[in-house]
């Protein structure tokens, strides 16, 4: 790389396949997502990543480019974590969670890249790049936000049910070891008795 717009055209490459790895894999997400909130987020943030996508391709003709990408190897990363939360072997509560997680890992990474292509094209005079990636960007931080929001609901059931579980089982210890305390307890009873016999 020789100049900023030389690093500015290859890092908008980068996102522009970032983009299109993420048209692909949320209608995964959607599907494996139990809660409602959360399923509607990402549905939103799909049709959002679509307009992403076009957003792209008129930053790259603004600046008399062909769109083009080059392979997002930290996406692809991304994208496989989010399909491994969502085949785990766990309640929905927590599966959501896990998916939550790696979604906003994504959005984080957009959320980096997205601010510095708009200072980059903003350095350049290219105010009209800029606004585009910088709509694109605020776009990432709401829908970050809005995986807060929904990821709080979850949390909240996740932690009831563990508090019920958590109680089941010490209930469970109770009955079990209630039978052991009676035969301590008449034991000392005994040995206090002969204590006072003596």
């Amino acid at each position: 790389m020789e100049s900023v717009r030389e690093l500015l055209l290859d890092e908008m490459k980068d996102l522009y396949d970032a983009e299109k790895q993420l048209v692909k894999a949320l209608p995964k997400v959607v599907k494996a997502s139990s809660n409602a909130d959360l399923r509607q987020a990402f549905e939103n943030h799909l049709e959002e990543t679509r307009g992403h996508v076009s957003r792209l391709e008129r930053a790259f003709e603004m600046m008399g480019e062909k769109a083009k990408s080059k392979p997002c190897a930290a996406m692809k990363g991304l994208v496989e974590e989010a399909g491994e939360a969502t085949e785990g072997d766990m309640d929905e509560s927590l599966t959501d969670s896990a998916i939550i997680c790696a979604a906003q890992k994504v959005e984080h990474y957009e959320i980096a890249g997205y601010g510095t292509l708009a200072a980059w094209a903003k350095s350049l005079g290219l105010d009209d790049v800029a606004g585009l990636l910088e709509e694109t960007l605020e776009e990432e931080k709401a829908a970050d936000k809005k995986l807060s929001e929904v990821a709080d609901g979850i949390l909240v059931e996740a932690a009831s049910m563990e508090g019920g579980s958590q109680e089941d089982e010490e209930e469970e210890e109770a009955t079990v070891e209630s039978p052991r305390k009676k035969a301590a307890s008449k034991g000392s009873n005994g040995q206090s008795s002969r204590h006072r016999a003596g």
